[in-house]
């Protein structure tokens, strides 16, 4: 199977990092800068689950590539989705599965409209890893999964493919017979926890530790919980205790990928995150009068970017 991983940032390198590793056909669609770094450096992952080096991993940059891949592995922000659609688009053949690793849906409505539904999986990771100053790919926890199937809850010969190929690379790659149900779930943890975290510029255990924090915190749930019900998607039980426990724990230092972000100055993905949420509870008459504040929040800290 010949895999494009889409960029080679700390998501996408890490995944991609891991197959290259075990031998796997995987090349990184890079801009010329990392790029360059690769080839001097190379890709190096540093990782409770091991480090790796490697060298001169397979790279291509947009202007050349010029022929299609089995599988796209799509782990961009979403506000960097229709550059990466324009880059990787003549990567996709008649054949070729797109598995996107993006949060929330909205972007299953911009790859289906673009390349087909039918060649657009559904897909999600737990990870925490990042980019250190020197450009390595390092994982925070040893926590690390990856989640993919066909939308329509059937296990297909192209998901089995995808399924034994990643088992290589041993980050707990598993097909899904309700992959859109485990991404509702995920959006509703990560959007609980970034409009948390975001709002308070806080990680969790200080956030529980102020007056009315613990309810701040279980109210932005709620909401998130309810529009996903809207969707026909309710949070099951044993997850929403789970999550409900994670957001609760007294002392916790849990923050969310957005919340860095927005430390570092960096983009948001307001819109994305919280702001369809907005959409699809407005449209189902849902009352968000929390996730309206944080939305207010993260846009004025967009207008401040400039």
């Amino acid at each position: 199977m010949r895999i494009l991983v889409v960029g080679a940032g700390a998501i996408g390198g890490y995944f991609g990092g891991r197959m290259l590793q075990a031998g796997r056909d995987v090349t990184f669609l890079v801009r010329p800068r990392r790029a360059a770094e690769l080839a001097s450096a190379g890709l190096v992952i540093k990782s409770p689950n091991g480090d790796a080096t490697l060298t001169n991993p397979p790279t291509v940059q947009a202007d050349k590539l010029d022929k299609t891949f089995d599988l796209v592995l799509l782990s961009c922000k979403a506000f960097d989705l229709d550059d990466a659609i324009t880059s990787f688009a003549p990567a996709v053949g008649p054949k070729t599965v797109i598995l996107p690793l993006l949060n929330g849906m909205r972007h299953l409505d911009v790859l289906d409209q673009r390349f087909g539904a039918n060649a657009v999986l559904g897909g999600l990771c737990a990870i925490a890893v990042t980019l250190n100053e020197v450009r390595e790919i390092v994982q925070l926890a040893p926590m690390q999964s990856l989640g993919f199937g066909e939308r329509d809850g059937k296990i297909s010969d192209r998901v089995q493919a995808i399924a034994e190929t990643m088992a290589s690379g041993k980050f707990g790659a598993a097909a899904s017979k309700q992959v859109i149900q485990d991404m509702w779930e995920k959006w509703v943890f990560l959007a609980s926890l970034a409009a948390s975290t975001c709002t308070m510029r806080a990680p969790i255990g200080h956030i529980l530790a102020a007056p009315a924090g613990k309810d701040f915190i279980l109210g932005i749930l709620d909401e998130c919980s309810a529009v996903a019900s809207s969707e026909g998607h309710a949070p099951t039980g044993p997850f929403f205790e789970r999550v409900k426990g994670m957001l609760t724990t007294e002392g916790s230092q849990l923050t969310a990928s957005m919340f860095r972000d927005l430390k570092a100055g960096a983009k948001v993905e307001a819109d994305h995150i919280i702001g369809d949420l907005i959409a699809r509870g407005d449209a189902a008459k849902v009352p968000v009068p929390k996730l309206r504040i944080v939305y207010t929040h993260l846009k004025t800290y967009e207008n401040q970017r400039g």
